[in-house]
């Protein structure tokens, strides 16, 4: 059976607590950069919420507009067939 000497078990304990160290310093880092990877992505989602909310107020405003321009061009067409009957109606007045 080989038994280690206390100086060699004491080195041995003191590998394996180095290398506990080192693995809870990485994950420590690790934990830190999802942490920051986390917060990264909410605030970029938060942008793309507010982009998002921007974009759908244009879409309704150039909605409106193109109601607004629609029914106007429907005005101006029958100002013109009433322009056009007028002329037709003076037409017929000197003859």
């Amino acid at each position: 059976m080989d038994t280690l000497s206390p100086p060699e078990s004491s080195l041995q304990m003191h590998d394996l607590e180095e290398k506990l160290r080192l693995l809870k310093d990485r994950l420590l880092l690790i934990g830190k950069s999802l942490v920051e990877e986390k917060e990264k992505n909410i605030r970029e989602l938060q942008e793309i919420k507010r982009d998002i909310i921007i974009l759908k107020e244009d879409h309704f405003r150039m909605r409106e507009l193109l109601q607004r321009i629609a029914e106007q061009l429907m005005t101006l067409a029958r100002k013109e067939e009433l322009a056009i009957l007028q002329r037709q109606l003076n037409l017929f007045r000197k003859t």
